[in-house]
């Protein structure tokens, strides 16, 4: 396999990293976004944060990954996004460390007081932190100021545009209908028919946004269809996720909550696929000059590292993949509350 191909192979394994990432780890963050909101009780709020307990942890490890990986096979583009989003890692960071600890400091002490002052921790980690996804996510679409050598030219405020804003809050809606919806899978009882309330206005408030972001898109973001004219094809994915909106609230009516967290995670996939596509052949797409971008071919590694790379992560991705279905498997069904519980 030639360097070239070894470079589009990876860019390709980095979108199905983010893509398991962003499925699986956004409806823990969803979760905690809607953790103040819906449970009202004590125990509800416990089957809440349980019915993520067992996953959250490795899902994040998909993050990680995707780290990893970055660093590996494009290192280049690795330090053009670290030194230039640096503030906004570390506020990443925090949120994640907030979330976590959250979780693990509220079941410590019995107080109300103290509980609730977790909860609100777990909401913040988890709403910054998906806030934070989505603006990344819109800064990269647009592209910002890079110099020659592919270093940032810019100022935080620069990273805070209309546009990756409104890229944010969808993201924040969307991993709240589907935290809602993964919780809907999860629970029974009242709690579960307090829920089906709360997705049908979810899903209604990610609607909105979703056809905002769309429109800004469309009409400011060109780069975002360039490559429609080399492959058309590629509007199939545009066409799956349209489908996967609409099926949410059909599902909802005809009680296939499964279906319907299924389409939410459709609807993930398909994002981050044509989030893919505008960028490509770029990883960091620079605002002022469109010859200052990295490419995954100016930041990819030589072609030994790649392929011994590429060889590790097919002997160890089964492994990940059958690690994490075991886990799924192993903690199916509604919540149910114990000892160990949180």
């Amino acid at each position: 396999m030639d360097w070239a191909t070894l470079a589009v192979v990876w860019f390709l394994l980095e979108g199905a990293l983010l893509m398991g990432y962003a499925i699986l780890d956004g409806f823990d963050l969803g979760v905690g976004i809607l953790h103040p909101f819906v449970p009202r009780t004590d125990q509800e709020r416990r089957i809440a944060i349980n019915a993520i307990g067992p996953v959250w942890d490795g899902n994040e490890v998909w993050l990680v990954t995707f780290g990893g990986a970055l660093f590996a096979a494009f290192p280049e583009a690795y330090a053009t996004v670290f030194s230039g989003f640096y503030t906004a890692f570390m506020l990443l960071l925090a949120a994640l460390i907030a979330r976590a600890v959250s979780m693990e400091f509220r079941s410590k002490v019995e107080g109300r007081g103290w509980r609730r002052f977790w909860d609100w921790l777990f909401f913040g980690g988890s709403a910054v932190a998906t806030l934070l996804f989505g603006v990344a996510v819109g800064n990269a679409m647009i592209g910002i100021p890079l110099d020659v050598a592919g270093n940032f030219t810019g100022t935080l405020f620069d990273q805070l545009k209309p546009y990756p804003v409104l890229v944010g809050l969808m993201t924040v809606a969307l991993f709240a209908m589907h935290g809602g919806l993964y919780l809907y899978l999860k629970t029974e009882g009242d709690f579960q028919e307090r829920l089906r309330d709360w997705l049908w206005r979810s899903w209604g408030i990610f609607l909105v946004f979703y056809m905002l972001t769309t429109m800004y898109t469309l009409a400011l973001v060109p780069r975002a269809t360039s490559n429609f004219e080399r492959w058309p094809w590629a509007a199939l994915f545009v066409v799956a996720g349209v489908l996967a909106v609409a099926n949410i609230p059909r599902c909802l009516h005809w009680g296939q909550p499964f279906q319907a967290f299924a389409s939410s995670g459709t609807v993930i996939a398909t994002l981050v696929m044509l989030f893919g596509l505008a960028l490509y052949p770029n990883l960091v797409t620079a605002s002022n000059d469109p010859a200052n971008s990295v490419t995954i071919f100016s930041a990819a590694s030589s072609p030994k590292t790649l392929t011994i790379m590429l060889i590790i992560a097919l002997i160890g991705m089964p492994f990940v993949l059958a690690y994490t279905s075991i886990i799924y498997w192993v903690f199916r069904g509604k919540v149910q509350l114990d000892e160990h519980s949180y």
